[in-house]
């Protein structure tokens, strides 16, 4: 039987908790071949990052060409991009080999609060990258920005969503992990919303969560998932997870990516 292959385009992090290293740890998991193609090395661990350096687009083109000469992907994940010229070299390569089941997770700040993307690339951001989306995933603060509104209400997180996914022809799925109470998250496909039910886990090891469920969605879209099975598999993989936790002796640690369900 032929494995399913799935691609991530995203910075590293060399804690290992979130960016390329927990997209290849989470679809290994979930049952597909991994690859990666890196637009930036982080400094990074759960407290902060603190340092940042971007390939060239160039070399991004490069290993994309390399990629999708020799084993095209089934699914696409696309994480943090941090410039203009990174996302258009992307889109380029991705209508040039029409990519198909591509998720894109809009990663603009880090959970410490370390910004990851130029703000002149959050509009290229959106034009080139979303149209091509099969699905975005954007938590409660990135939502706020693409749908330039505040999201303080059950309401409003709908608002948001279907704004984003109109204006750009795409899915989308507003993670709730940022709300106070619960950790619902809304996807709406199809000009109709499906909510996704979570309970708010008491676990400080969630460094990675937002890296980790778009790489799980983008590892089930690859196995021949519908959209909707995707991310209800993948939602539960990242609840077991954090269920589970890992805590490695120092700083918060980050989400166990060790968890596995069928």
């Amino acid at each position: 039987m032929k494995l399913k292959v799935a691609l991530t385009i995203a910075g590293s992090d060399c804690s290992g908790g979130a960016g390329i290293q927990a997209d290849l740890k989470t679809m290994t998991v979930n049952g597909v071949y991994a690859m990666s193609a890196i637009t930036a090395l982080t400094a990074q661990n759960t407290r902060g990052v603190r340092a940042i350096q971007a390939v060239t687009p160039e070399f991004l083109a490069e290993q994309l060409d390399a990629i999708f000469k020799d084993i095209p992907p089934d699914a696409v994940k696309i994480g943090m991009v941090a410039s203009s010229a990174h996302i258009r070299v992307i889109a380029n390569r991705l209508r040039h080999y029409n990519a198909q089941r591509i998720v894109v997770d809009p990663v603009m700040v880090a959970t410490s609060g370390a910004n990851l993307i130029q703000s002149d690339a959050v509009e290229t951001l959106m034009h080139e990258l979303f149209p091509l989306a099969t699905l975005v995933t954007p938590n409660l603060p990135e939502a706020q920005v693409l749908a330039q509104m505040r999201i303080a209400h059950e309401a409003e997180r709908r608002i948001a969503a279907k704004r984003i996914g109109d204006a750009y022809h795409c899915s989308v799925l507003l993670k709730g992990g940022h709300g106070q109470s619960t950790a619902t998250d809304w996807l709406y496909t199809d000009g109709e919303w499906i909510c996704f039910e979570g309970e708010r886990i008491a676990n400080p090891n969630t460094h990675g969560t937002g890296c980790t469920l778009s790489s799980a969605i983008t590892a089930h879209l690859a196995k021949g998932c519908s959209l909707v099975d995707a991310v209800q598999r993948a939602k539960a993989y990242v609840t077991g997870a954090i269920a589970a936790g890992l805590d490695l002796g120092q700083g918060a640690g980050p989400l166990h990516h060790g968890f596995s369900i069928q």
